[in-house]
């Protein structure tokens, strides 16, 4: 039942932050649209990688006598080293995306796409 609640949660993120890129007017609501979104592929890829009852995926000699014991019941540890780099990534491009905002509000005077497109013209 909890795995089934994640990928609802996952998707609801993902949902709301689509959502929110594509109604909201606001560069800094549409980026938070997009954090949002990303932390909802998160969620989605860690629970791809849960196991109910899994054990640590650390293999040593004292594993090594049961083999396929270890093998059915370890966590996959793959997805979670995915999305620890991935979040890393995600912070830097935030930070990026943040200060860009910063720099067209004080170029442009306004945080509205189509009026940063009007201001081009």
């Amino acid at each position: 039942m909890i795995l089934s609640l994640n990928y609802v949660v996952a998707m609801l993120l993902i949902s709301a932050g689509i959502y929110c890129l594509l109604a909201k007017k606001n560069l800094v609501k549409m980026l938070i649209g997009i954090v949002v979104m990303i932390d909802g592929v998160h969620l989605f890829l860690i629970s791809l990688g849960y196991r109910a009852e899994g054990i640590v995926p650390i293999f040593n000699s004292e594993v090594a006598p049961s083999l396929p014991y270890f093998v059915s019941r370890a966590v996959d540890p793959l997805p979670q080293a995915l999305v620890l780099t991935s979040i890393v990534i995600n912070i830097c491009t935030t930070a990026l995306a943040l200060s860009l905002c910063i720099y067209a509000y004080k170029h442009y005077g306004t945080l509205d796409p189509s009026k940063i497109k009007e201001l081009k013209e």
